[in-house]
């Protein structure tokens, strides 16, 4: 597998630029819209639901099908491109392009942790930062002395949770690249590859091996992440 195998290798690099990209940009835009919402709107509700939606939907394989048709040659994102005069590239069929419509797609599923943070939010006592605006903290420095902080177990768990969910994701990539994982590799994820090996080639015990090592990837990243709370995750006590 790893001396051999040289998809296998295309895989775990895909699958970590995936992990690497997609995590970082969905908890920072779930937590910068968390934030939005509390402080405070009308409609507050229909606006969580709104946001939520798309990560009932987005591993979908409507949705998928959708994103496929949105970043085609003549899609739409293209087509709006085109109005402001902008020739927009193949963003499917080229390989320095096709891993990232999966990103986006990914970050466009950001409910789930926003609505994780607003709980969150909603849990940090008002009166801090009215101290700390007394004291004269701007409101960045109150971002990264007060919300960071106290918001830091719900990042923790947020963040483990995304990322056993990025290492895990299939469908988008299995939709739009139409099984094969192209072009080039580009979107071959690792349990992509492992459906190829199993249902494509019907090599099961290949395909089992390699589901353990996914399995072990995720057990060592999990047990490292906990092992690095005591540095950054501050509790109650």
């Amino acid at each position: 597998m790893v001396t051999a195998d040289a998809k296998f290798a295309a895989a775990i690099k895909v699958t970590f630029l995936y992990v690497a990209l997609s995590v970082p940009l969905k908890l920072a835009f779930a937590l910068g819209i968390a934030m939005v919402l509390n402080r405070g709107m009308r409609a507050l509700p229909a606006y969580r639901a709104i946001f939520y939606l798309p990560s009932l939907l987005g591993t979908s394989v409507a949705i998928a099908v959708l994103w496929r048709q949105l970043f085609a040659a003549d899609g739409l994102v293209n087509s709006l491109l085109a109005t402001v005069g902008i020739e927009g590239p193949s963003w499917i069929s080229n390989p320095n392009y096709s891993l990232y419509t999966l990103v986006v797609l990914s970050v466009w599923q950001f409910g789930s942790p926003m609505i994780i943070f607003l709980a969150g939010l909603r849990q940090i006592p008002g009166d801090m930062y009215e101290a700390a605006s007394l004291d004269g903290a701007s409101t960045t420095r109150q971002f990264l002395r007060i919300t960071l902080p106290l918001l830091s177990p719900v990042i923790f768990f947020n963040f483990v949770i995304q990322t056993i969910e990025a290492f895990k994701a299939f469908t988008p990539a299995f939709i739009i690249s139409g099984g094969s994982g192209g072009p080039i590799n580009s979107t071959l994820f690792y349990t992509l590859y492992l459906y190829q090996e199993a249902f494509s080639y019907f090599r099961m015990g290949y395909a089992s091996a390699l589901a353990w090592v996914l399995v072990i990837i995720i057990a060592i990243f999990t047990a490292f992440s906990f092992l690095t709370t005591k540095y950054w995750v501050h509790y109650d006590d």
